[in-house]
């Protein structure tokens, strides 16, 4: 429970690591903190004295920092160097995807799953590996087919994850995101997955789930307010005369540059899908580096408040 003195005093703490808040209600905050590791635990560690009720947290990414010179690997890299990306931008990112998608095989030439048939491996078509998009299906379609996030607590022991993993794919299921990292109890960890499939699909993957002896709890967040979060970090082409022109594009989403060359900027980002794709298809026309990006982070929204219902209201006039 935490009152006004202590909400301050919490804030205060949280401006001291830089994190920002991502929910708030009467009786708890959500904060998100981006760092290296000793700067998660040590935050971490001064905010447990207020009760720490739930902890999502991602895995590490990292780009390597450039050289400066022309020794270095993307000296004279432009978008003009992976002329593909532009003509796959025009196709629906959701096209491909809806092939390798569960349900949407061709039953004669798959192999046998669970559920669903599962595709051979060298039959599968790769999406291009600088897109924006992952074929994340936020809207159902005909099928009743859409991305479904699932919050698992399991065992915090070796070949855990490769036990949870080997569900999904005995039953042909394509995971689209993964987190895996320490929750709030020690030996316990939170594993945050979306996963495609139908309802009643999804509700017979989280009963298979239940039958294993690590976990502990299974929670489909998909139907419930929750606050999802990811980690992006890009390295993009440009010179000095167009090094300001990236910088004020990053700004303008939050980001923070965290390398610099002669000739690459880095930027840190972080927020949901819609917003890593928006800034990354500004930044294309740049030249597009590397890209590394983390999975979804996701808790349940305290505050009952679902922006997804509120992006489509409008206040009377």
């Amino acid at each position: 429970m935490l009152n006004q003195i202590n909400v301050l005093t919490v804030m205060f703490v949280a401006n001291v690591f830089r994190a920002k808040v991502v929910d708030i209600s009467e009786n708890s905050l959500t904060l998100e903190v981006t760092g290296d590791p000793g700067k998660i635990v040590a935050a971490q560690r001064n905010l447990r004295k207020f009760g720490i009720e739930e902890i999502c947290r991602t895995g590490k990414i990292a780009l390597r920092r450039e050289k400066i010179g022309a020794a270095a690997r993307f000296w004279g890299f432009s978008a003009a160097s992976y002329p593909d990306l532009v003509e796959a931008s025009r196709k629906n990112p959701l096209t491909s995807v809806n092939k390798t998608v569960n349900g949407s095989f061709d039953q004669s030439s798959s192999a046998g799953g669970d559920v669903y048939p599962v595709e051979p491996y060298e039959s599968l078509s790769m999406n291009q590996v600088l897109d924006a998009h992952w074929g994340v299906l936020d809207d159902e379609d005909s099928n009743g087919l859409r991305s479904h996030t699932l919050s698992i607590l399991v065992n915090d022991c070796p070949g855990v994850l490769n036990i949870i993993t080997g569900v999904f794919a005995r039953r042909g299921y394509s995971i689209q995101s993964l987190a895996v990292g320490p929750a709030e109890k020690e030996g316990i960890s939170r594993i945050t997955t979306v996963v495609p499939g139908t309802d009643e699909s999804i509700e017979k993957l989280v009963q298979q789930l239940y039958k294993l002896i690590d976990v502990h709890k299974v929670d489909d967040l998909t139907d419930l307010p929750f606050a999802e979060r990811e980690l992006m970090v890009i390295k993009v082409s440009g010179n000095t005369a167009a090094r300001r022109e990236i910088l004020d594009i990053g700004n303008i989403f939050r980001a923070e540059c965290v390398d610099l060359s002669d000739h690459t900027v880095t930027l840190q980002l972080t927020g949901d899908l819609d917003k890593m794709v928006a800034l990354q298809r500004l930044l294309e026309p740049y030249g597009i580096c590397e890209v590394a990006r983390t999975g979804r982070a996701a808790l349940i929204r305290e505050s009952r408040v679902d922006s997804k219902y509120l992006r489509g209201y409008s206040l009377p006039l």
